[in-house]
């Protein structure tokens, strides 16, 4: 069975994210905190969690990914900035300012694009190489932005009111080249496809599964919804929705948002974390819960696996469930999970 231990020094206030590095044989993540920093840990052979850096910003960091290796990572924060920072020599290039905070980023290493999501309804594509010969473009989305998700061809933008665009990465690609000496030009791209959650209420997070094949949403009310890119009636007779992260207490059913859901790299099972703080991990071809973890000291706030899928990192902080304001001594930690041969693997039938 897997074996876990919580990180000597998480960050001093909420975590807003957190994101393993998904480069073969590294075992790095980031952590965007709501103190103003960004945090790159590394595990190490002998189950030591170390913090390597700190990267200090102007304002919270709301998201993070990684870049085209380990010594390159993108920030969204809350002072209207998507930032690229060299790990090596810790500067920072803000990339573009969007005019509102920025929620999300996320990186394409298929299509060579950094695309980040503001609470301005606008999306930013940037080229992820300084040297291209475009600029930065933006859409315009129909509502406020909650969470992005990139597979190897699609984007997937979750939004207010309860709608999802699907971008296909290469025509947003071949896009924005188009734009060539244009500084900031504003693209009219249709979305691929335009859809209305399952979820009856506001969408908490968005991931794709590894295999390309399609996502799973979250909502604020408990649900967890898992859909396929494929238009094809035969592919959108088999989306769902299920109920999760539900405790009774004193004979009432008492609900918890789902704040974070993380597929398995290798297995393509999923592990959801609700405000409950419970990680549960979940089949989503056999439609059924694989098994749940322990409660922990504080509402679960982000997810990551590593790139082999051996190690589970979960971040906890204070969450609008829990009525406090405060950042009490425990309530903000990072958990590191070593995971079992089979423990998040589907079960044979």
């Amino acid at each position: 069975m897997s074996n876990q231990y919580e990180v000597s020094d998480p960050p001093t206030d909420a975590i807003s994210a957190l994101r393993f590095s998904p480069y073969p044989g590294s075992h790095k993540f980031v952590v965007a905190s709501w103190d103003k920093f960004a945090y790159l840990y590394e595990i190490s052979d002998n189950k030591q969690c170390t913090l390597l850096k700190r990267f200090e910003h102007r304002a919270p960091v709301l998201d993070v990914s990684f870049g085209k290796d380990d010594d390159e990572i993108y920030t969204a924060c809350l002072d209207w900035d998507v930032r690229r920072i060299n790990v090596q020599t810790e500067e920072q290039d803000v990339l573009s300012t969007h005019d509102a905070g920025v929620r999300s980023v996320v990186y394409s290493r298929e299509h060579g694009l950094v695309i980040s999501a503001a609470w301005d309804s606008t999306l930013h594509i940037h080229p992820a190489s300084p040297e291209a010969e475009w600029s930065t473009a933006t859409i315009n989305l129909p509502s406020k932005p909650f969470s992005l998700s990139v597979s190897t061809s699609k984007l997937v933008v979750a939004m207010s009111n309860r709608a999802l665009h699907i971008y296909e990465l290469a025509t947003l690609a071949s896009e924005c080249k188009n734009t060539a000496n244009a500084l900031q030009a504003r693209l009219d791209i249709e979305p691929w496809q335009r859809r209305e959650s399952s979820l009856k209420f506001m969408t908490r997070a968005v991931d794709c599964m590894p295999n390309d094949e399609g996502y799973a949403s979250s909502s604020i009310e408990g649900r967890v919804a898992v859909e396929w890119f494929d238009p094809s009636s035969e592919s959108q007779a088999r989306k769902y929705a299920f109920k999760c992260h539900r405790q009774p207490i004193e004979d009432v059913d008492v609900v918890y948002p789902v704040n974070s859901i993380a597929f398995h790299p290798v297995h393509g099972t999923f592990a959801t974390g609700g405000g409950d703080g419970v990680v549960a991990i979940w089949d989503a071809i056999a439609k059924r819960r694989i098994r749940i973890y322990p409660k922990l000291a504080a509402s679960i706030a982000a997810m990551s696996f590593s790139s082999n899928g051996k190690i589970l990192a979960t971040a906890i902080s204070p969450g609008f469930e829990d009525g406090k304001e405060d950042i009490t001594e425990g309530s903000v930690g990072i958990m590191i999970r070593e995971l079992g041969e089979n423990e998040v693997k589907r079960k044979a039938k």
